[in-house]
């Protein structure tokens, strides 16, 4: 890896971290910030580094977490280090938490789970913003009844305002007076998500918090800890955030199933996409570099810049997605796509025969089902099963163009499409037929469908032997 380079915003090593929450799948939304981040990394010749954040025991699994593994694998997304996995950090949050309990920062609070619900429903009441009130901000421990619990709350600032110059949204300011003081910890001594992030992101030396903009109101509540930390021991700057826009549907609502806010692996599995479109996808949406649309992996590492990031939601398409797709189909190696498509098919596949049936059949598909359907008929047994339209095509005059169309073909021995196509003209004139009348039932016959590559194709790719065998099968 190249070495790491200096950035000048706070003249570090740019250090940037995916920290997905194993709740569920890699969605698509998880999977664009992913991109985004190991694209800065790598183009910056800094590190990329992968954090779990599995502190919820309740809806964390193993499950989903070999799921985000296994999709950030698929579309290529490597880390430059094993991955943190945030529970097993919680002895160092504590720790934190005690700094700053000990430094002034942060203080006890002894209020009930009863008192915090009165408390928030007379601001219910009063329609007032709702936030913890302060009220053990200035109190000491002794004022507390023997024993009570107490979770530990941070003491952030109440005057004047925090500003954050986002890399993507611009300068943002929130009056520190909209914040209130939040826990840090727990009653049971367990850490929140607020503290545990800025405790990880700093020791692993994170330079450059890129997410989502949903994300933005947490800046402000985390920043706090950043200086109150550095006033204790000095060693946490602030990092540069980058808050990207949301991916809405293609209809400008809210992503949701419907619209594809799906996992990783439903697009390789279900809908037979390719990693290299999902990546290229996933880049254009919402970041752009001129009228570009098709960028290979090299190119956007060379070419990622924040700036290039727009302030505006992007709208997922699926159709957008599949006709990319199609064209990293075309682009594909054959010998490496047959692997792919065999995998789709329900029965074992000749690869070098899939390979060779690449080129014929990659065209028009957007999907490897496409591609899975299309070759079908290069494995099928026989007797052919027929499609309703297909068999409407054997009638007697077909089966009767088909004893002529055996017999011309039985007697060539150069089974190529040049030698193939001027025989089956030939029998064509002599029988004053049109192509196409010949063409069909023979299509029929040797495929069971209507559709398929050019009938030529498709009797080199059958071979001799094979192709009579299907023709005669439906001759008269």
């Amino acid at each position: 890896m190249t070495a790491p380079t200096s950035n000048s915003l706070n003249d570090a090593p740019v250090v940037t971290r995916f920290a997905p929450s194993p709740t569920g799948f890699l969605h698509i939304g998880g999977a664009r910030t992913a991109l985004f981040n190991w694209l800065f990394a790598r183009h910056h010749g800094g590190k990329a580094l992968l954090r779990i954040e599995d502190t919820d025991k309740k809806r964390s699994n193993q499950d989903a977490i070999d799921a985000i593994l296994d999709g950030l694998d698929w579309l290529g997304l490597d880390y430059d280090d094993d991955p943190v996995f945030q529970s097993k950090r919680a002895e160092r949050h504590a720790e934190v938490a005690h700094m700053l309990l000990e430094a002034g920062h942060a203080y006890k609070c002894f209020a009930t789970p009863e008192e915090l619900e009165e408390m928030r429903a007379e601001q219910r009441a009063s329609k007032q913003p709702m936030r913890y009130d302060g009220r053990w901000r200035d109190r000491g421990p002794n004022e507390a009844p023997n024993g009570a619990s107490f979770t530990v709350r941070l003491k952030t600032p109440q005057e004047g305002e925090a500003t954050i110059e986002d890399s993507v949204q611009g300068s943002v300011s929130v009056r520190n007076e909209e914040l209130d003081d939040y826990i840090i910890l727990r009653a049971d001594g367990t850490p929140t998500y607020m503290l545990a992030a800025v405790v990880d992101d700093h020791d692993m030396g994170v330079t450059h918090v890129i997410r989502g903009d949903d994300h933005l109101n947490n800046a402000f509540r985390q920043l706090p800890i950043y200086r109150a930390m550095d006033d204790i021991e000095g060693g946490w700057p602030d990092p540069t955030y980058a808050h990207v826009p949301l991916i809405h549907g293609a209809d400008g609502a809210k992503l949701s199933k419907r619209h594809g806010a799906l996992g990783a692996e439903t697009y390789r599995d279900e809908f037979g996409i390719l990693p290299e479109a999902l990546f290229n996808y996933l880049l254009r949406l919402g970041w752009g570099h001129g009228d570009r649309e098709e960028i290979t992996r090299g190119e956007a590492i060379e070419l990622f810049e924040l700036s290039g990031v727009g302030k505006s939601p992007s709208r997922f398409d699926l159709k957008k997605l599949e006709n990319l797709n199609g064209h990293y189909i075309r682009e594909k190696d054959d010998a490496k796509l047959a692997p792919l498509v065999a995998k789709r098919l329900e029965t074992d596949a000749d690869l070098a025969l899939l390979a060779k049936a690449m080129p014929v059949l990659k065209t028009r598909a957007k999907n490897l089902d496409e591609l899975a359907e299309g070759a079908g008929f290069l494995f099928a047994k026989r007797p052919l099963v027929m499609t309703e339209k297909a068999a409407k095509l054997l009638d007697d005059d077909g089966r009767a163009r088909l004893s002529s169309i055996s017999k011309a073909l039985a007697g060539e021995n150069d089974w190529t499409m040049e030698a193939l196509e001027a025989t089956t003209k030939a029998l064509a004139e002599e029988l004053e037929l049109g192509f196409g009348k010949l063409a069909q039932p023979m299509r029929a016959a040797l495929t069971g469908t209507t559709t398929s590559p050019g009938i030529f194709d498709v009797l080199v790719l059958l071979g001799r032997d094979e192709s009579l065998a299907r023709i005669d099968a439906q001759a008269s």
